[in-house]
């Protein structure tokens, strides 16, 4: 995606415009254009004189011609819509005309060979040439099927030379854009091989499905009783075959490495088919599914890569309200990446209950998947790991695509250290902004070699065949995603690996090792791992996120006549923190029907409302609920008195600045919040209505929701599509148990 730009919409207008060649394509372009207004003159030339007599009762062009000269006297931007192998002669005519100032681009669907037909013609490629490549068709073809709407929502690629004007290039862009288009910036050589693969590899399996079945002698039957996903599939190869004949011939090297891996991969499938290697079968069945659920995904709701570009999603909440019900939340979201990183690296078949299915863990998944792992699932929760082993892993065929999950990136950090093979792990924008120094950092002094970006920043180089050794390392802060992260690159280590935490964090990783049967040592604020150990699959039944729960338990604390049980929450005494808190606050909170599921502690929660009073909350309380103090800091805005919290930095590193932004949106609300380098006063008040923004950070937008019981107006949170990465379901769930919460989403 680095090398793609995507543009923002513009406007022209031009005196005339040549159109050469009127088939769907430049039809189409030409009818847009003229129907458009932008044009005082839309000529069309095309070699075919039924073409040219439709031309004109069609309305898609305003004069048409078979003579290239007339066609392009005049004109300021000329449109080559010819196939790709007549473009040379085309070109050939063109170079001996004078053009003036025309901008010259063109249609075709392989740049490389018309940039070269372009420079054979004019000896070099003029700086007013625009190569580009509308990402726009139809079976149909012909001027009859000309639609000024074909390229509507729809991508259009340019290519542009490093010789290319400017202002050819921005004129082009904003034709394009005039007609609705989707307009983005790619390098020449980048356009053709994505294109072979995408485009023109599956046209070429469209026509020679067909082409086979067509001859056999059972033809009439196959075309009788083929289903729906049969005449998908082979709906192109009703396209053009004269123009895809030149697509082939024109792009015959890149064509030719797409066809070269896709029948590797074909001949593997028949192998395991012939072999009943029924784990074969299944690890590309569930890979390409996924792939296609979570390519799908990012592509019409842009979820990980441009959220705040083409998504914005904004909560109202309104105030009033009590909480009450029975609820069970969604599942962890630290046991759920834990159970899929250690499930692929087991041996045996590991099965996991709870499974959060929100993006953050679905791209932990997607990683592994991408590493060689079969992995079925999820399915309402259900997931199901075929392990590799500690070092069955296979080298991912690209980046791994992380979106906003720094636990994602952290711990795979660690992981992929002691592998054997290169790897690069790159987020979204807002995880770019992360810092992930302080994994990479004791990363190098084990061994590993690690590239960052600027001040240690993503994307996150990791170079294969590192000689790890093990360490004794000294936390300089309590971070459960640094400790997790060196465990992890103590699997791969010579000698054994110790981590010594200034306070105690969350311990699902050494609890989850030991579930897996590998040794792990804990003495005080030391835990030691050796390698040598094998892991074996097991059973995991994901409790209920308490970091999710926090929000239903405050919401149940600060609105009266509120009584809430939560169902199947983690209770893991290393994230108890906001119950601690809570009650320290004066919260009345139980625990009921207390027990352990997979070496997690779990209970229901029972929450009452209780009136609530200020406090200096604990030192050692803090990394125990360090994602919960968004919320605990509504907690505090709606106590009697003042509530202060120290040593608390890390909040400023989180999805956002934590601090900053809870005391600009508490300020905004009414509520004396001071900021402090470390944590935060607030003086307990009456929350009034307004706005705040939640700089896309999903805590932050979820807990002023809760906020709203006790506003005194609407509160309108802006900036809220990340919610579903963390939580997702939130605002329907919120609502069922009396949070007056809606959201609102415009594309």
């Amino acid at each position: 995606m680095s090398n793609v730009k995507t543009l923002s919409p513009s406007s022209a207008t031009i005196g005339r415009l040549a159109v050469i060649g009127l088939g769907l394509i430049g039809g189409s372009f030409a009818k847009g254009i003229r129907e458009s207004g932008v044009c005082r003159e839309v000529v069309g030339c095309d070699a075919n004189p039924v073409t040219r007599e439709q031309a004109l009762p069609l309305g898609v062009v305003d004069r048409v011609t078979h003579s290239l000269a007339e066609a392009v006297q005049g004109a300021d931007v000329i449109l080559l819509a010819v196939p790709v192998l007549a473009m040379e002669a085309v070109l050939t005519e063109l170079a001996a005309l004078e053009l003036g100032k025309a901008v010259l681009t063109d249609v075709g669907s392989t740049k490389g060979a018309v940039v070269k037909a372009v420079e054979l013609a004019f000896g070099s490629v003029p700086k007013r040439f625009v190569p580009g490549h509308p990402i726009a068709g139809s079976e149909k073809s012909g001027i009859e099927a000309a639609s000024s709407e074909l390229f509507k929502r729809h991508k259009v690629i340019l290519t542009p030379l490093d010789e290319t004007s400017t202002e050819a290039l921005t004129l082009t862009t904003a034709l394009w854009q005039t007609l609705g288009a989707d307009v983005e910036h790619m390098p020449l050589a980048d356009h053709d091989e994505v294109l072979a693969a995408t485009s023109h590899l599956p046209h070429l399996l469209a026509f020679s499905l067909v082409d086979t079945l067509a001859g056999r002698s059972e033809n009439q039957d196959i075309f009788r009783y083929a289903a729906g996903g049969f005449r998908d599939f082979t709906r192109i190869a009703a396209s053009d075959p004269v123009m895809w004949r030149d697509i082939f011939l024109a792009n015959k090297n890149a064509v030719l490495r797409s066809l070269d891996a896709f029948t590797h991969d074909l001949d593997r499938l028949r192998n395991a088919i012939a072999s009943d290697d029924a784990n074969t079968l299944l690890g590309v069945f569930t890979r390409a599914k996924a792939a296609r659920e979570h390519f799908s995904t990012i592509l019409a709701r842009r979820a990980y890569m441009e959220p705040m570009q083409t998504q914005v999603c904004n909560f109202i909440a309104s105030p009033g309200g009590r909480v009450q019900g029975s609820i069970r939340v969604p599942g962890d979201k630290s046991i759920s990446h834990r159970s899929i990183m250690l499930g692929s690296l087991a041996e045996g078949v590991t099965e996991v209950e709870g499974f959060l299915e929100g993006e953050d863990s679905l791209a932990t998944l997607q990683a592994f998947r991408d590493m060689g792992v079969v992995i079925d699932g999820p399915h309402q929760g259900r997931v199901t790991i075929n392990g590799v082993g500690l070092h069955g892993l296979q080298a991912p065929p690209g980046p791994l695509y992380v979106g906003n999950s720094g636990t994602s990136m952290r711990l795979l950090s660690g992981l992929l250290a002691g592998q054997m093979f290169d790897s690069v792990l790159m987020g979204d924008a807002s995880l770019t902004k992360r810092p992930m120094g302080r994994v990479a950092k004791p990363l190098r002094e084990m061994g590993a070699r690690i590239d960052t970006a600027d001040e240690g920043r993503p994307p996150l180089r990791i170079m294969g065949d590192s000689r790890l050794m093990g360490m004794d390392y000294t936390m300089p802060m309590a971070s459960a995603q640094v400790k997790s992260c060196l465990l992890l690159a103590g699997l791969y280590a010579a000698g054994s690996t110790s981590v010594v935490e200034p306070a105690p964090t969350r311990d699902h990783t050494e609890r989850m090792l030991k579930g897996f049967g590998y040794p792990v040592k804990v003495v005080g604020a030391k835990v030691t791992i050796e390698p040598g150990h094998k892991l074996r699959a097991c059973k995991i039944d994901v409790p209920a996120d308490i970091s999710s729960a926090a929000f239903f338990m405050v919401a149940a604390s600060i609105a009266e006549g509120s009584d809430l049980l939560l169902e199947h929450v983690g209770i893991n005494p290393t994230r108890i923190g906001v119950i601690n808190i809570l009650r320290a606050m004066g919260g009345d909170l139980s625990l009921e029907n207390e027990r352990e599921v997979g070496g997690e502690p779990v209970a229901d929660i029972r929450v009452r409302y209780a009136p609530l009073k200020g406090i200096e909350i604990p030192i050692d309380q803090v990394p125990l609920a360090i994602d919960e103090f968004p919320v605990l800091f509504v907690a505090a805005a709606c106590a009697e008195g003042r509530t202060v919290l120290r040593g608390a930095e890390e909040l400023r590193v989180k999805e956002s600045d934590r601090i900053q932004v809870m005391a600009d949106g508490l300020q905004a609300l009414g509520i004396k919040a001071e900021p402090t380098h470390d944590g935060i006063i607030i003086d307990g008040g009456q929350i009034q209505g307004g706005q705040v923004d939640s700089h896309g950070d999903h805590r932050i937008a979820m807990s002023f929701s809760v906020a709203s019981l006790r506003a005194a107006g609407d509160i309108l949170i802006t900036d809220c599509a990340n919610v579903a990465t963390s939580f997702p379901g939130f605002v329907s769930l919120a609502s069922s148990v009396g949070i007056q919460v809606r959201s609102e989403e415009n594309a």
